[in-house]
């Protein structure tokens, strides 16, 4: 985990292209988020569940980071801090409550984290985007709640035509892939555990 931060830090602070204000902006602000995330999720277990996980700490990094990822470099560190924790809390209640209520497979809470976390990213960096980290200066990437700007519009309409393409090709590739080898192994299968059913082998033996 130590080593996946510090490389989106670096990626984040890498699309810079160089090594000054905007690279430290982003740098600083990735590792902020995923603080903030991982803290915030660890303390919404410890507050709803009696005690925090590792594991939770761990879902509240990631989700700091993918929510930031679209941030970095265009808001400032305390901002960061704010997006890393909206992030995780958002993340959270996805994966606890709303997946619940509907019941939708998501084994690994791949769209609970990085879905709920890619969409809110995009709408803070409409609202957070400022000429502070030195990326915003011609005024057209401002955000509306610290520049007033006309980000926010665009941010919207970008996670529209996101959502659409990931809706229409998930669909796409899901359809073709039952009709070829199916999408579900049976229940005894499942039950007996892929390694062994699907592998011929065990991935987790404990003694």
């Amino acid at each position: 985990m130590t080593n996946r931060l510090l490389g989106s830090a670096i990626f984040l602070a890498g699309s810079a292209l160089g090594a000054g204000q905007l690279a430290a902006c982003a740098f600083g602000a990735t590792h902020f988020a995923a603080a903030s995330g991982g803290l915030t999720w660890a303390g919404l277990e410890w507050v709803y569940r009696g005690k925090p996980s590792v594991l939770g700490a761990c879902s509240g990094l990631v989700a700091g980071l993918a929510c930031v990822t679209h941030a970095a470099g265009y808001v400032s560190l305390m901002n960061g801090l704010l997006i890393g924790a909206i992030g995780a809390a958002l993340c959270y209640t996805a994966c606890t409550v709303v997946k619940g209520r509907f019941g939708y497979d998501d084994s690994l809470d791949v769209f609970g984290v990085h879905g709920v976390a890619g969409t809110l990213g995009a709408v803070l960096t409409g609202l957070l985007a400022t000429r502070a980290t030195g990326a915003c200066g011609d005024g057209k990437l401002l955000g509306l709640l610290t520049d007033k700007g006309p980000l926010l519009g665009a941010q919207l309409a970008a996670v529209a035509i996101g959502w659409g393409l990931a809706i229409v090709g998930t669909f796409a590739i899901l359809k073709v892939l039952d009709a070829v080898i199916g999408l579900r192994v049976s229940r005894e299968a499942e039950i007996e555990g892929l390694d062994l059913s699907q592998h011929g082998e065990e991935g987790y033996i404990f003694i």
